[in-house]
């Protein structure tokens, strides 16, 4: 959204910026570090640190800041209110208890999409038959995968777009003068070997997403990670969204994504095209 200049509050925006620069990478800031990563003075954002632990938004032990739980009552105001997450979540649910599969919606927001709706978490069956309640009361650990598949990715987490399923499919559905500014000096981060880095070689892939209306990405974003994802569009045809699934390396070598998962995801965006 543009607003005139006259409208621009800057102060909120510096405050903003000095709250967005806690992430999952940097959990704890002093205000030297808070500076760097909003792009303002030392002073200045010794002044935001201060004013937003006064208000409740950070905590501190006098040097460094971090975020309190008080953050979190706008996440639980948008998905209270929000219609996207609402309308998707009996179909996430849906789907996780047919399949055992992780699922989950995003949408873009910059340089990354963001989880707003997630299914429950369940182990996958290749482990159900070697993991149970006798495995938990030996205190084995689960492996890995059961790990990522039990808890995986939770609410408002953010992805880089370029390297996962459902932000590559959101960035094929952009406008080409968006998709265009979107690209503008803009550093594709390597994540994995399997990566692409290369502008050209992803705006490649993108088309072959818009043409096979959906999208496989291998590793990209984590080793050990394999996911799908389709389009979620509205009446208009406007892509508002992208549903995905995360699958097990066992079962992507036994082709559930082509035989069993893709048909499942098409057929629950084209259930939900009414609702959105």
């Amino acid at each position: 959204m543009t607003i005139a200049r006259a409208d621009f509050i800057e102060g909120m925006a510096k405050g903003m910026a000095v709250l967005e620069s806690f992430d999952t990478e940097r959990q704890r800031l002093n205000a030297t570090q808070a500076a760097q990563r909003a792009g303002l003075t030392r002073a200045a954002a010794r002044r935001h640190l201060l004013t937003l632990a006064h208000l409740g938004y950070l905590e501190s032990d006098g040097s460094h800041f971090w975020l309190s739980a008080k953050v979190l009552r706008f996440s639980g105001s948008y998905l209270a209110s929000a219609r996207l997450p609402r309308t998707v979540q009996p179909t996430l649910n849906r789907l996780a208890a047919q399949t055992r599969d992780a699922y989950s919606v995003a949408v873009l927001e910059g340089d990354a999409v963001v989880i707003v709706a997630r299914s429950a978490a369940a182990l996958a069956p290749d482990w159900a038959a070697d993991w149970d309640s006798s495995s938990l009361a030996a205190g084995l650990p689960a492996p890995a995968s059961a790990r990522l598949m039990a808890y995986g990715l939770h609410l408002g987490a953010r992805l880089p777009a370029h390297a996962s399923s459902t932000g590559r499919v959101l960035l094929a559905s952009l406008p080409e003068p968006e998709l265009a500014a979107w690209f503008e000096g803009r550093a594709l981060a390597r994540l994995t070997p399997y990566t692409v880095t290369d502008p050209g070689a992803l705006r490649k892939i993108l088309e072959q997403i818009r043409q096979q209306d959906c999208c496989i990405a291998s590793e990209e974003h984590e080793i050990g990670v394999h996911a799908v994802a389709v389009p979620l569009r509205n009446l208009q045809g406007k892509t508002v969204g992208a549903l995905n699934a995360v699958l097990t390396p066992a079962r992507l070598a036994r082709g559930a994504i082509q035989r069993e998962l893709l048909p499942l995801l098409q057929d629950a965006a084209r259930e939900l095209r009414a609702l959105l």
